[in-house]
Order: structure tokens, then sequence, then C-alpha cells
């Protein structure tokens, strides 16, 4: 006889476990406790059904040839007993036994097991703020938020929101909800989108295009209190000012859900989720968690991190089931990959940036360049903004970001597998990555940037990201800009917002080179800062000590260009 496995939750990870496990043990008894209406469904795609672009909810909760994954589903094609609306309220780990309640019935049910899944994912935060219990006041955790959102919506009535927070979700539904007609701000508490996820110049170049279509980002911005009118949100206030609000999406991040974790006696991490091995197990070996609810290491750090994907957790739940049926599964860690649509932006990131480097021992490097993710001459061409982080004495890669309107997840992809391969800066540069006009450039600005970073690490180039210089700008540090634009593109396309600079196109630095100051840093740029490369070449030949190229030129910088 198979063993009896209890599974409490029933959406990514649980789901996955069940599927895995019959496919691998057709004896076991799989018995899932959903505490909502929708097991298995696809949570990550709650964004698009509200912004209309998937044009039924059942969608999330079907197979691809449209067969809806409930429990009747369950149990005719898994052979697994998946009981929805039970929600699991103890767990007597020297008896092996599950207490659940039936939410409809109120009926109190025990469940044996020989091997019990903690698949509890996480809930959203809800500050403590004054007003969040108004009608109109949203959170978007599960299925049942999202169909309240959505009827909210369909009334007609909601013209402007407020969305408070800027992470994934908060800016998948800002995008969400402007495809619906409704005006949208976004306040959020650290000073740019994805704070988190991005730097400095990375989380400015997305508030620019949340700006380009008509989304005011308000950053450094804390919300204090929501003001209603008759029972319905009409006004966030924050500490700087007053936004109209028919619709607030509180969007500022998630917990893990481990009250019953915590209950029965297993250990938590230092970031609040469930501690596990690298088979999923907790400290109770008959126990296994995986999703949103555990912390993992990260591959770099070692660092014990929660890392809230549906991708993580359908990985997590076939390595549970693996070693269940006694495969050696094994869980290696998440490189803290991330991506997200905006409008028509892409903005990703996976690995460690400079500042996650050094906490964890590197001595990190990093380059930004700006290219075009396909050749100039094809349609559709368009720029990506790519930053690489390796590390110094070993040219390992460590991380990278992405944002811009070109194709920039197969890039972050490739940047995931160096990461995760442990390959240098110079395997990267050497990478035969697959070329073709519709595709790529012929040199990939993964090459490209990997190339970059080369030229830096070997001490043949000197650069500054914008950031860096906008904070040598603030020391007082003595540098004089040298654009090498020609006049037109500088009347096109705008001046950095700063008085000490000049233009001398790159044709003729040759000759007026010699004119620019000798007891200054030159910091050269161009609209990308190829040409500025050119440049940089030029002045250290005629003898300049002190030459600095800028990253991203223009392009890449995110903080406004003068007209």
């Amino acid at each position: 006889m198979g063993k009896n496995v209890v599974i409490i939750g029933g959406v990514a990870c649980g789901s996955k476990v069940a599927a895995r496990l019959r496919r691998l043990d057709p004896e076991a008894s799989i018995t899932v406790l959903e505490r909502g209406y929708f097991p298995s469904y696809a949570g990550c795609g709650m964004p698009y059904f509200l912004g209309g672009v998937v044009s039924d909810y059942r969608h999330l909760t079907s197979t691809p040839v449209g067969i809806e994954r409930d429990a009747a589903f369950f149990r005719k094609v898994k052979h697994v007993d998946m009981l929805t609306r039970h929600e699991a309220t103890r767990i007597d780990r020297e008896r092996r036994v599950v207490t659940a309640i039936h939410l409809e019935s109120g009926e109190e049910r025990i469940f044996p097991y020989d091997v019990l899944v903690l698949s509890l994912g996480a809930q959203p935060v809800r500050p403590n703020l004054p007003g969040r219990d108004l009608a109109g006041v949203f959170s978007l955790g599960t299925l049942e938020d999202a169909l309240a959102i959505s009827r909210a919506l369909e009334e007609g009535t909601m013209r402007r929101a407020v969305v408070v927070g800027s992470g994934l979700i908060g800016l998948e539904m800002t995008e969400a909800l402007k495809n619906r007609g409704v005006e949208v701000s976004v306040v959020e508490l650290l000073d740019r989108p994805l704070g988190t996820l991005l730097d400095r110049d990375f989380g400015a170049l997305v508030a620019q295009g949340l700006e380009r279509h008509g989304v005011p980002f308000f950053g450094g911005e804390r919300v204090v209190e929501l003001v209603g009118e008759g029972g319905r949100v009409a006004t966030v206030r924050t500490d700087r000012r007053d936004l109209p609000a028919d619709l607030v999406l509180l969007a500022v991040g998630v917990r893990p859900s481990v009250d019953l974790a915590r209950e029965a006696g297993l250990t938590l991490g230092p970031s609040g989720g469930i501690m596990v091995d690298e088979h999923l197990r907790t400290n109770d070996d008959r126990i296994y968690a995986g999703g949103d609810c555990v912390e993992v290491p990260h591959i770099l750090s070692g660092k014990s991190v929660r890392q809230p994907m549906g991708s993580a957790a359908n990985r997590q739940g076939r390595v549970i089931a693996d070693h269940i049926a006694g495969l050696p599964g094994r869980y290696a860690g998440v490189a803290g990959t991330a991506i997200a649509r905006i409008f028509d932006l892409t903005a990703a990131r996976t690995g460690l940036d400079e500042a996650g480097a050094r906490e964890a021992g590197f001595d990190p490097v990093g380059v930004t360049v700006v290219n075009s993710d396909m050749p100039h001459f094809m349609p559709g061409s368009a720029l990506l903004a790519l930053r690489l982080v390796a590390d110094r004495s070993t040219r390992r890669v460590l991380g990278g970001q992405v944002v811009g309107l070109g194709r920039g997840d197969k890039r972050l992809d490739a940047l995931v597998a160096s990461v995760t391969g442990k390959i240098t800066v110079d395997d990267l540069a050497d990478l035969d990555l697959g070329y073709a006009p519709p595709f790529s450039t012929a040199l990939d600005p993964l090459t490209h940037g990997a190339n970059v970073l080369r030229n830096k690490l070997d001490g043949l180039m000197d650069s500054w990201s914008p950031a860096e210089l906008l904070d040598r700008k603030e020391r007082g540090e003595p540098f004089l800009l040298v654009d090498v634009r020609t006049p037109d593109e500088v009347r096109l396309q705008g001046r950095l917002p700063f008085d000490d600079q000049v233009n001398i196109p790159l044709g003729a630095l040759w000759e007026k080179g010699d004119t620019l100051p000798g007891d200054r840093t030159l910091v050269v740029f161009c609209k990308i800062s190829v040409r500025g490369w050119d440049a940089y070449g030029i002045l250290r030949n005629k003898g300049f000590g002190r030459v600095v190229l800028l990253e991203g030129g223009t392009a890449g910088w995110p903080y406004g260009l003068k007209g």
C-alpha cells in the first residue's frame, strides 16, 4: 500500500506535488486541502485578466485544452482528492494528523498522514492605515481578490486609481488599470519603482517609462491615510499630497503564511519563511514545505531568502514529489530572478547587484551599456539598457539588470544561465549566441556588455554610471562633460542637465581635443557611448590622464534631458 500524503494548499506548489507524485506512485493516497474556491490556477495571470488581455478568468483555471482544473478534474484525471474550501487549522506532529474545517458547513475533519506537504502560500501585506477597510480598497493575492476587483471595474464608476507600492504586482496592475481606461498614479515609499530589484539608474528608467504612459510616479512618499466619503475611498493622503481615488490597490508586498507551521513547532528563517533543506524538508522529516511560504538559499550569497514566484513554486513541487517517491530530488536555490513587462518596457534582473555582491563577500565591478536588440535597419529595433556585474579577481558573472523597449527576456535568461553556471565574463563574451537580423545584432547586447566589462576589468577603460556621476557632482568633484554627438543630435535628442559640458563632434576631436582643460576629469559620451569609447581612446592618446566614459550615454541617462 502506498503512502498517505496530505498536502495543505492546492494552488502552485501543492497541485504540482500532487500531479507529479501521482505519476511516480500510483499507489499513494493523495489528499489536498485548499481553503479557496479555485485550485491550481495561474495566479501570475490575474493582472492580465483584469487588464482585458485574458478575456475570461476561467482561462486561468483551465488546462491548455480548456478543461477546468477543479476538484472533479483532480479526482477523475489525477486520482487526487482535492478538497476545496477546507482550511487546515492544526497539525499534530506526534499523532501525525491534520485538523481542518470545511468553511461552508463548519464541519471539522481529521486527516491522518504519513507525509505532510505545506504549500501555505503568502498573503498581501495590508498596512495598518486609517481607512484601509473602506469600499474600493483592494489587495491582489487570490483569484477571489481578482474577481472582486473585476466586479468593481465593471460598475463603470472607477475613473481614478492609486496603486500603493511599485513592485511587480503593483506595476503590472498599473498597466492593467490603465488598459481599462482608469487614470492611475503610483505611490512608493522608496525613491524608485521596483526598488528591491533594480538599482537607482534602472529604477529611474522604469519611472521614465511610467511617466511616458501618463502614470505619475510619486517616489519617496509615505501613505498616511485613506480618506473616505460615504463609506467609499475618495482620497489617498501621503506625507506630501492628496491624490483623488475611486479605487486603491495596496501592493506593498507579501508575507509568508506560516502561522500553522509556527504553531506546529517548525523552524522559521530570518525573513519569516519556513526553513527547509535541499530536499524541501522541514525540521520534521515527515513534513515538506514549498512555494511562497519557504526560505531557500541564494545560489551566490548562500543567504536564506524568500522568492515568491510561481516558477520557483512549481520547481519546488517537483523536487518534493520526487523525494517523497524515493528519487534524488534536490533544490539548489534561487538566483533572485525577476522580470516584468510594464506597458512597452521590459524590466528584469538576476543575481546580485554591486551592493549585494559586496555584502556577500565579492569584489564587484559593474558596467552599463545601451544597445539595440536588433540591427538598426530592422523594423522594430529598440534599445536595451543592460548592466553586468562580475567579481574582480575571479571574473565570475554575478548578476545583471535589463530595462528597455527591446527584447530583454532572452538576454535575462542567458544571464541566469551564466550566473548559475558560474561562468566568467570572458566566457560570456565568447558564447556562441544565435544571430540573425530578426533576432539580434551581430554582437549581441550581452556580448557587447561583456566586452565592455572586460575592458574595465583589464584596466583599459574607466567609466561612471549615471548615478555615480550624480554622486560625484554632489560631492563637488571637478569634471567636464565632453559630448561627441553632432550638433543636430544634440538639438533633437537633448542635453545632459549640467552646465559644465562642451560639444565637440567625434570627427573634430583629433583637431579640437587639445583645447580641452587638462586639470579636470573629462567625461566623454554620445547617444549610447560607443562613439564615446572612440573619444576616450583619442583623448588618452593625446595625453589626457583623467578620462572617463559615461556609461549608456544620453539614451541610458534616466534623470531627464534639457531641450
